[in-house]
């Protein structure tokens, strides 16, 4: 029998499986029930995932993959890190952000000050993360083989400063997207460093990616809110919710309207973590005017003008200049 065949066979024997006989999650120490769907839309079939965990990122819109990214790379990755806080590296294009309230107490020019770099494709040492091989195989699962690196981020959560603006609003990351469809949209988020709920782990509100984009905006937060941090404006906050624990090295990859966030940090350490929102290059842009995500539209608008020191950018373009092929053929993005 061939080796199609035999998937085939395979997966056939598990459709025909009751939901009830499945309980166990492929994914660290959490606890998600799913069964099979009857039709798998999330995904392809490489060869790489299982049908398990095929299975169950079609339920619960997530994926956690143990031990993915070497110990290696990632010092190289924290390196790169602190040169940029050092300011000993300039790099084109990037964003770096401050927690509000570390922001308006102090400023030191190194990571202390730094929660966020965003857009950092004209970094080599931190870009070679969204090229990595090991990445890119389990990307493919759910872009198909023609892969850009859309927006990039390493995020150094810092101790909460008493205000809790350590923390991320629960939100959808489809909002700050002018592209479709979202089903050949996926993130790899990969922990620096151990990730828990003491330091702030990331929360996510299993199947949640099956339903719409909702209507996001800041959140009403006493201690205040990082720029660019929208949260979901109406969601069920009974939901049951899995906090994503990880080591270092492992990377969870997941849906862009999957509802997630996370906590503040209770420690005295940074939490790093770097991530990359990947999309088919078979995509196309969209026209956010009239819809929920014409805020982020504006204030997006309003600082890529600022920025590039040029009039009416338009909201697509802000992406366009971003986005780096990886993998395959750049055929519409």
């Amino acid at each position: 029998m061939s080796r199609a065949a035999e998937r085939l066979r395979l997966m056939i024997s598990h459709l025909d499986r009751s939901p009830a006989s499945i309980a166990a999650a492929p994914t660290s120490a959490q606890t998600v029930t799913y069964g099979y769907p009857q039709r798998l839309r999330y995904s392809f079939d490489t060869g790489m995932l299982t049908p398990e965990q095929r299975a169950f990122y079609e339920e619960n819109g997530f994926l956690l993959i143990k031990n993915l990214v070497s110990a290696k790379d990632i010092e190289g990755f924290k390196k790169a890190f602190e040169q940029i806080c050092l300011q000993k590296v300039q790099v084109p294009g990037l964003v770096v952000m401050r927690d509000v309230a570390i922001a308006k107490s102090e400023f030191v020019p190194d990571q202390k000050a730094v929660s966020k770099l965003q857009d950092f494709q004209e970094c080599p040492e931190l870009f070679r993360y969204c090229s990595l091989p090991e990445i890119l195989k389990y990307v493919e699962c759910f872009t198909g083989p023609n892969i850009m690196a859309m927006h990039t981020m390493l995020i150094n959560k810092p101790p909460d400063a008493g205000k809790k603006t350590s923390r991320h609003p629960m939100h959808q990351d489809l909002h700050y997207f002018p592209f479709r469809p979202s089903d050949r949209v996926v993130c790899a988020w990969t922990a620096m460093e151990k990730v828990n709920q003491q330091n702030g782990c990331l929360v996510v509100l299993p199947g949640t990616h099956k339903g719409t984009l909702l209507e996001h905006d800041y959140p009403d937060w006493e201690g205040g809110v990082n720029k660019m941090y929208h949260g979901v404006r109406d969601y069920d906050p009974k939901s049951p919710r899995v906090y994503v624990e990880m080591e270092m090295g492992d990377t969870v990859f997941f849906h862009p309207l999957l509802i997630h966030g996370s906590g503040m940090n209770q420690t005295q350490g940074f939490r790093k973590a770097i991530s990359c929102h990947y999309a088919s290059s078979d995509c196309y842009y969209i026209d956010v005017k009239g819809t929920t995500q014409e805020n982020i539209e504006n204030e997006v608008k309003k600082i890529a003008e600022k920025k590039y020191g040029v009039d009416d950018i338009d909201f697509k373009d802000t992406w366009a200049i971003r986005g780096r092929l990886v993998q395959g053929e750049r055929i519409s993005l």
